[in-house]
């Protein structure tokens, strides 16, 4: 472990997920850039997870570890760790994910070049697979987002960086956060705050490396994975709607006709095959006036999506 001072600070929140965390807290003792500090929040765990992150800081003090008793939502937990960042440099890594080695590095090493907000750095899907996981290739809207790399850009010139609507691909100037903070008591809590991100940014980097293993997890709890719930797609809902509300507002129409493409060909076909059989109507009822809300988007028209996918929503 490094005497040196640290430069970036990952939060890292976590609920239940006593069977990822070791792998987590792994890939930050293997980073190249030994410069961190990482603040370890349990948000309300029934399982061994407040242990691990216990353990963890015990053992490395470049990890501190905070407990909240009962369940505050990790958009709660991830405010709670900002308050805490003492350090140039901030990112975030959910506690079932793992970073990539060079990660940190790449990161930092980006922003110290280029002087830019953040930087956004490229991510794959960790996949069950023969009682482990898989890490896959990098999807076509990630690339999107982050290839070919661009430094100190902006929308007006790379308006498809909204693509890339994570909160732990990302690391960011810490007085960039200043007045930014997640909303709490709701899931997808990231969208709105990178479209903000992208939006309030003098300038920013993107960067083709993968970055981070997000993982789906072979049970299927993680909030991505529960969307058939009625709670989530209207949390879900709520999460594309703010998105679009915040380009709107500042003007990055051709962010807007970029974010359409994307939900028009990743979100609304699984929502509405979810829908079809469904056993409460109101679910169908929501995405239908999402669509709705979508076909009035003046951006709409330029964002319709191939016909094949126009077909499977009956348009």
């Amino acid at each position: 472990m490094t005497a040196s001072a640290p430069i970036v600070t990952l939060i890292v929140p976590g609920r239940d997920i006593a069977a990822f965390a070791p792998a987590a807290l792994d890939s930050l003792r293997a980073q190249t850039e030994s410069r961190w500090r990482a603040i370890l929040i349990d948000d309300g765990s029934t399982d061994e997870t407040g242990a691990i992150f216990d353990a963890a800081a015990a053992d490395d003090r470049r990890f501190t570890s905070i407990r909240h008793e009962a369940s505050r939502g990790l958009g709660a937990a991830r405010n709670v760790g900002l308050d805490q960042v003492s350090t140039p440099y901030l990112g975030f890594l959910d506690a079932d994910d793992e970073l990539l080695p060079d990660a940190l590095a790449r990161l930092t090493g980006t922003l110290a070049q280029t002087g830019s907000d953040f930087v956004a750095g490229a991510y794959v899907r960790s996949r069950p697979h023969g009682g482990g996981y898989v890490a896959g290739r990098v999807q076509p809207w990630v690339s999107a987002a982050t290839s070919p790399e661009r430094l100190a850009t902006t929308l007006e010139s790379h308006p498809r960086a909204v693509s890339n609507i994570v909160a732990w691909s990302k690391v960011s100037r810490t007085d960039f956060w200043h007045d930014l903070r997640f909303p709490e008591g709701v899931a997808y809590e990231d969208q709105v705050v990178a479209q903000l991100m992208y939006t309030r940014a003098r300038a920013f980097d993107v960067i083709p490396d993968v970055v981070v293993r997000w993982r789906l997890r072979a049970d299927g709890t993680s909030i991505t994975q529960s969307k058939a719930q009625l709670s989530v797609l209207r949390d879900y809902l709520a999460a594309l709607r703010g998105g679009i509300r915040v380009l709107h507002e500042a003007g990055a129409h051709a962010s807007v006709t970029a974010r359409l493409e994307l939900i028009l060909a990743m979100d609304l076909v699984p929502l509405l095959e979810i829908a079809d059989a469904h056993p409460d109507p109101v679910y169908a009822v929501e995405v239908e006036a999402f669509v709705t809300e979508l076909r009035a988007l003046p951006e709409f028209a330029d964002a319709v999506p191939d016909p094949a996918i126009a077909a499977a929503l009956a348009w």
